[in-house]
């Protein structure tokens, strides 16, 4: 954990980072074409989707070892797996072109204002509970379950919205860090 602390920035968020630059890139005009092919089909393609998941499950596996939460070094790769973290995102077989559209126009308005304003707000103190819980690694060598799952329930939230907002799913999201029961 402390080389993590310390170092963390030169040999986990450097390459993945340069990576994941670059793969994001490519993930934003893939968004656009699975935007006109909503629009027109109704439906998300699927090679395009699971394209976006593997990057969504990238990243969380690289922000699960930069926030602390998880051990070990991230695999690279949309295909990587990691036995400390896991994000299953079902297929939607039918996607709301009239909700897509809402969400393009719109979205700002009705997701992004109130769900960043608390996602702001929670993740200052995020960042203190990641702080205190690195203390008490150092002493104690246990993380805090209570603290794990603020700090989970961030990451939860987050890809929530993104989620809604990347048109792969047409569920709100809710406004808690906690695990739905969809989600189980």
């Amino acid at each position: 954990m402390l080389l993590r602390t310390f170092f963390g920035w030169l040999y986990i968020l450097l390459p993945h980072g340069f990576l994941l630059f670059f793969v994001s890139i490519w993930a934003l005009i893939l968004q656009i074409v699975a935007f006109w092919a909503i629009l027109f089909t109704g439906k998300y393609p699927k090679s395009l989707f699971d394209f976006q998941v593997g990057l969504l499950r990238w990243n969380l596996r690289v922000n699960a070892r930069v926030l602390n939460i998880s051990d070990g070094y991230p695999s690279f790769g949309i295909n990587g797996t990691d036995e400390y973290t896991s994000l299953e995102v079902e297929y939607p077989e039918r996607v709301s072109r009239a909700l897509m559209l809402v969400r393009f126009f719109f979205g700002w308005l009705y997701v992004y204002i109130p769900h960043f304003f608390i996602l702001f707000f929670r993740q200052i103190f995020v960042g203190v509970i990641i702080f205190l819980a690195w203390l008490i690694v150092l002493i104690t060598g246990k993380y805090p379950e209570e603290f794990h799952s603020w700090v989970v329930g961030q990451l939860r939230w987050m890809t929530r919205v993104g989620l809604y907002m990347g048109y792969m799913t047409d569920v709100y999201p809710a406004f808690t860090g906690d695990e739905l029961d969809s989600e189980k």
